[in-house]
């Protein structure tokens, strides 16, 4: 187990074992204490950046950080002098201390530094230190103090200040998007190079990520809201380093295909946690009830816009018309009422689960009201019987949709006040 540095301290710099995830575990001194932050820089080919980075950063934390911490330069697999001097730096700056993983991959980095760290929460930023270190006490305090299990940077929130080249903005915004419409997550940001977990939730998902590359950031994130862990999301100042060496249409690609291998896996059950709350919860009573109670309200809204529209538009079109109004009213109350979903209504951003609720319910409806005109045409009452059977069997599949898929967890997303962060539960 690789232990955490104090000021003054000295570490030997350890070697990993060939195996990807397996970190060396250097020997610590018994009366070396804990810090609170491991701050890992997963590094790679950064010798021309690292002295100026590691320098930076420790002043910082020694400065202006209200907490003891400790950098890990985590090497992936580097081919020119970062070893060397990540090892010298190590030895010679206290805080810092130096971990060499053999395989290249930042996943892979930060596999071995979290799970070897001993401090209650792990972070880990880009070493060209392109988010503004002030960010980083926002970042981990809910962590610290229990709020929150996950901590994200996020580019696209509210508050973010953001320099960077039109392509690289580009591709970062359709990644999040694809992100956001495949996968169904409500974090903003993916892949900002700029997050924090508790030790001990760390510890718990980063074995079930798969990815060891670019797309880890994605995966972990994806898989905590999963299992119900709490995002705590933070605007960040971000200045994109022209000199990066990241090849952004490679990456760009092969997290595509981390995206495909993630639906398929999700879909066959897997990536869950054993031990913790889900999105899974049980149906309880009072649940049913409320949703029974906004059921009839919102069907006798329905009955009455129904009517009252027919003369106007015609059978079919008030039909369409009224499930329209009364399915987006009763989603919106269902939410707060039935749900407990706390946070802004976002129709947007579950827009294709609603718009599926609402086109079930015209199209059994209109399969009702064709069978009551053919066995009993220009019946009102039978129409009205006819749409309320249609909308009873309609009910019971928006209570499934809505539960377990639009507000699976009832919980929503932390983010700090005044960002535009979505909560992790509501549409």
């Amino acid at each position: 187990m690789m232990a955490d540095m104090e000021p003054g301290d000295r570490s030997p710099v350890p070697t990993a074992p060939t195996a990807p995830t397996a970190p060396a575990s250097p020997t610590a001194p018994a009366d070396r204490r804990v810090a609170d932050i491991d701050v890992v820089l997963p590094v790679r080919n950064e010798e021309a950046t690292l002295e100026r980075s590691v320098t930076e950063l420790r002043r910082y934390l020694d400065t202006d950080f209200p907490f003891r911490a400790v950098i890990t330069i985590a090497d992936n697999g580097s081919t020119d002098r970062t070893p060397q001097i990540g090892a010298a730096l190590a030895d010679r700056v206290p805080g810092v201390r130096m971990l060499r993983i053999d395989e290249p991959g930042r996943g892979r980095a930060l596999r071995a530094a979290w799970t070897a760290s001993d401090s209650p929460v792990v972070a880990y930023m880009d070493a060209d230190l392109s988010t503004g270190l002030d960010a980083l006490l926002p970042l981990v305090a809910p962590l610290l103090s229990g709020h929150s299990d996950v901590a994200i940077g996020t580019r696209l929130a509210r508050g973010a200040h953001v320099v960077r080249g039109p392509r690289r903005e580009v591709i970062s915004r359709g990644y999040n998007l694809i992100v956001r419409s495949v996968l169904h997550n409500r974090f903003s940001d993916a892949q900002c190079g700029f997050k924090a977990a508790r030790r001990d939730v760390a510890r718990e998902l980063v074995p079930l990520v798969e990815d060891d590359g670019w797309f880890f950031d994605t995966e972990l994130l994806v898989l905590a809201e999963r299992n119900g862990f709490r995002i705590h999301e933070v605007p960040v100042d971000w200045v994109d380093d022209p000199r990066s060496s990241v090849h952004v249409t490679r990456t760009a690609l092969d997290d595509l295909r981390g995206i495909a291998r993630l639906v398929r896996r999700l879909a066959s059950g897997g990536g869950r946690t054993s031990g913790r709350p889900t999105d899974r919860r049980p149906v309880s009573n009072r649940e049913l009830a409320r949703f029974a109670g906004v059921g009839v309200v919102s069907t006798l809204v329905y009955l009455a816009l129904f009517v009252g529209l027919q003369p106007v538009l015609g059978t079919y079109l008030a039909n369409a018309v009224a499930l329209v109004l009364c399915t987006l009213g009763n989603t919106v109350v269902h939410a707060r009422f039935t749900f407990g979903v706390r946070g802004t209504f976002r129709v947007r951003d579950e827009v294709v689960g609603v718009t599926a609720v609402a086109l079930v319910s015209i199209a059994l409806t209109s399969i009702a009201l064709a069978v009551v005109a053919a066995l009993a045409p220009g019946n009102v009452w039978a129409q009205v019987l006819g749409v309320s059977v249609a909308c009873a069997v309609a009910a019971f599949l928006r209570f499934v949709v809505l539960r377990a898929w639009i507000f699976r967890s009832g919980r929503r997303h932390d983010a700090v006040p005044g960002t535009s962060s979505s909560p992790a539960t509501a549409p």
